[in-house]
């Protein structure tokens, strides 16, 4: 079956998400923010070939070239692309961002080595901020905000309180299975409540169709049944694989990798044995168990 194409939604005269399908593994949004002199772009894409369809997009607009690349976090999903838009633009990121994205390099490569990523880059941002900072993109102001370890340990948002809209990065996947093994169960429940606040009408996820802030709700039911059965299956001795291969996933089943689950409760047990959030864990457990509830083989990127 043939991959739906990206495609460029206009949010507002000024903002557009760029949308790439199915929003699978390895498969973001980015979007990005022009005045027709000055264009600040939220992340970019894990190949050469889908950042260069990115860059097409966004000249396609008529927009000028990035100023800024904001990464909302590491994964290389949203970074690999960024040597594609440098030196003209400044990548800028939250600061454990920086230091992940540089620790991690072609960690896509290690988990998907058939994919074909093409001439791709490690950069870390070149501006990095700690707790907000904002670009100003002629009228307006594009407030980047890190809302606590969640997703990853590095997390931003992008927000435009002048449109009501919200780049939420991976905080939302649309239709996808939450996924915050390498941040926080108890911080991703903490950083919805900042993003509510908000008060956004139109959410842009790291994956999945543009949304509103119902996701936000969506994304904590599932936070919160992840939470119950760490609780009782690591009280009952369980693994995180023996208490995911047990549970019915009810409604959740219909989400995009489901097998998320098992590395989302590694990350649940961790917390419930007094790791602290966003303390690094080895991911390849986490992957195998998921390879297993996938039937055996490795979950896939779409990528």
């Amino acid at each position: 079956m043939t991959a739906a194409k990206p495609y460029t939604l206009a949010l507002a005269d000024d903002v557009y998400a760029y949308v790439q399908p199915d929003g699978g593994w390895c498969v973001n949004n980015a979007g990005f923010v022009t005045d027709g002199t000055a264009t600040l772009l939220v992340d970019t894409a894990a190949t050469e070939r889908r950042t260069r369809a990115l860059g097409a997009a966004i000249a396609a607009t008529g927009a000028p070239a990035p100023r800024w690349v904001v990464n909302t976090h590491h994964h290389g999903d949203h970074t690999y692309g960024n040597g594609f838009f440098v030196p003209a633009a400044t990548i800028v990121s939250h600061a454990d961002c920086r230091r992940e994205a540089l620790a991690a390099g072609h960690q896509l490569a290690l988990i998907w080595p058939e994919t074909d990523y093409g001439d791709v880059r490690i950069l870390g941002a070149d501006l990095t901020y700690r707790d907000r900072t904002t670009v100003h993109v002629g009228a307006v102001d594009a407030e980047v905000m890190h809302p606590g370890v969640a997703h990853t340990v590095g997390d931003s948002v992008v927000w435009l309180p002048h449109r009501r809209v919200l780049f939420a990065g991976d905080l939302v996947f649309e239709g996808g299975t939450p996924f915050f093994l390498m941040g926080s169960l108890s911080g991703s429940l903490r950083a919805l409540e900042r993003l509510r606040a908000l008060g956004a009408e139109t959410v842009v996820p790291g994956h999945g169709p543009v949304t509103d802030p119902s996701a936000f709700d969506r994304t904590e039911r599932y936070l919160r049944f992840v939470a119950e059965v760490a609780q009782r299956e690591r009280a009952a001795g369980r693994t995180p694989l023996e208490a995911a291969e047990a549970t019915d996933l009810g409604a959740f089943a219909e989400l995009r990798e489901s097998e998320r689950l098992v590395a989302d409760l590694h990350r649940a047990y961790a917390e419930l044995g007094g790791l602290p959030e966003g303390a690094p864990l080895d991911p390849l457990p986490a992957f195998r168990d998921m390879a297993v509830l996938n039937g055996g083989e490795m979950v896939t990127s779409h990528a």
